[in-house]
């Protein structure tokens, strides 16, 4: 790290403090502050989401995937012209008809208050593991190894990032974390790009790390549907499908910003901006791992004991930013990584602080908050959610896998039983609330089994089998039980 790469990495943090504080003066009522007064721009929303959605998890499991495993993920993005249609007009034109702060308020409406408990506690329990997760691998992964930090170090690198997202999204609000997403969305693409072109001018062209072959070390490729094979074609489209249909139709992060827009038509244009540049990024972060193969192919004395293109894959990103790029450019790669982590911990943050007011405090509060009252709870409960993360990140480091498995084991594993108890609210008129509640018991069941498996003493299943098992699982198990003549029949939801 030189003296340039310090300045670019204090310019970047810098100007995310400074868009907190511009909006702060700015949010006059809670509208405001949790949903940006419902007429935000549709191409910042859709830049947002995809700023939150891809973290640095992804940022650096996307290129150590490719490396050890080869180009099959890719092949989720076929799929995506499916997602739209089913996500535009088949989930977004209902939310938008709620008119509800928190998603959750909406399984209120149709099950009850104890459903509606029960999915903000599966939000909450997903996201904390989720900001935790991504505090542990930016400071292990990346700042860790290219700052040579030992365990203390790193612990502060943690949480001094973890303050600084804070700051700016409790002071600014949803607006703050829109507008810092969307340039955060920028540095990444920036930095994926500048990875790929400084390669390709060191090893002399792109055919030079383009690979001809299918490489040794890849998984062959496999086209049906076996679920022991870690990752097949059919299987990486069915749960790329089911991981986002479920997280646009049911997580607050993204329910949230399709509530911030004018109207279902933008909300549309939104949910078409974060595909078009989550597809983007993803192939081009594939193409960051195609290119490392061929540069540390090359340069084989680059490699250590603990990052090869077999053992310690995800390491091989971090180790180019420290040995293969000119001064300021360390810095920028650096930036689009605490940017990729930043936007998600900030939307995280400012979406479970939603929730935690909204449906914990002011629903069952006696008498009503203020405007000014719901604002300044909503920035401690966020205060009091970064020091949570920080500490779940700790046991973060026990899961064992690649980032890609740690993804699926423990960030998504309530991604699709959280989406049952909608799916059944939205499209199961006879659902009841005693079928929302075995619903979502048994598909948490399902994913636990899927995940851990082996540790379970269970015949071995692919990961990517996680979340399409649960949420069939869920379905079937909450309309059957459903059918049973316990507890009262459930409300219908606005059509």
């Amino acid at each position: 790290m030189r003296l340039l790469d310090w300045l670019v990495i204090a310019a970047y943090a810098g100007g995310m403090l400074v868009i907190g504080q511009y909006y702060a003066r700015r949010n006059k009522t809670t509208d405001d502050y949790m949903l940006g007064g419902r007429r935000m721009s549709p191409f910042a929303v859709g830049l947002s989401l995809f700023a939150t959605l891809t973290s640095a998890l992804s940022y650096l499991a996307v290129p150590g995937e490719m490396i050890k495993h080869g180009p099959m993920q890719l092949v989720q993005y076929a799929v995506f012209p499916l997602i739209g249609i089913v996500v535009g007009w088949g989930l977004i034109p209902f939310i938008m008809r709620q008119q509800a702060a928190s998603a959750y308020e909406m399984l209120e409406q149709r099950f009850g208050p104890s459903v509606r408990l029960l999915g903000a506690s599966m939000f909450l329990a997903m996201r904390l593991g989720w900001m935790a997760t991504i505090l542990y691998a930016t400071s292990d992964k990346v700042l860790a190894p290219m700052l040579g930090l030992g365990p203390q170090a790193t612990l502060l690198a943690s949480v001094v990032m973890c303050v600084v997202t804070l700051i700016y999204t409790a002071e600014g609000g949803l607006r703050a974390v829109v507008l810092t997403d969307a340039v955060q969305s920028l540095i990444m693409l920036g930095g994926a790009v500048a990875v790929i072109v400084i390669v390709t001018v060191d090893l002399g062209g792109v055919s030079a790390w383009w690979p001809h072959q299918w490489a040794a070390h890849w998984d062959e490729p496999r086209f049906g549907f076996d679920s022991t094979t870690r990752m097949t074609f059919l299987g990486m489209i069915m749960s790329s499908f089911a991981w986002f249909v479920c997280t646009f139709g049911s997580d607050q992060m993204a329910i949230q910003r399709w509530l911030a827009t004018r109207d279902a038509r933008a909300a549309r244009r939104s949910l078409f901006t974060t595909l078009a540049s989550e597809a983007l990024v993803g192939i081009l972060l594939g193409l960051v791992g195609l290119s490392l193969v061929g540069y540390f192919t090359r340069h084989p004395e680059l490699f250590t004991e603990s990052a090869s293109l077999v053992t310690g894959a995800d390491r091989l990103f971090p180790r180019f930013v420290m040995v293969g790029l000119p001064a300021g450019m360390t810095g920028v790669i650096i930036a689009a990584v605490l940017a990729a982590a930043m936007s998600s911990l900030s939307s995280g943050m400012n979406s479970s602080s939603l929730v935690i007011t909204e449906d914990f405090i002011v629903r069952f509060r006696s008498s009503p908050l203020t405007d000014a009252g719901r604002m300044r709870l909503a920035r401690w409960i966020s205060a009091t959610i970064g020091i949570a993360v920080i500490l779940i990140s700790l046991l973060v480091s026990r899961i064992e896998g690649n980032l890609l498995d740690v993804c699926f084991r423990a960030v998504n594993l309530l991604t699709a039983p959280l989406f049952v108890l909608f799916f059944l609210a939205m499209f199961v008129r006879r659902a009841t609330t005693f079928g929302a509640l075995v619903a979502a018991l048994a598909s948490i069941a399902t994913a636990v089994c899927i995940a851990y498996a082996t540790p379970l003493g269970l015949p071995p299943i692919s990961i990517m089998w996680i979340m399409p098992g649960s949420f069939a699982t869920g379905v079937v198990c909450g309309s059957l039980a459903s059918l049973l003549p316990i507890g009262r029949p459930s409300k219908n939801m606005a059509p």
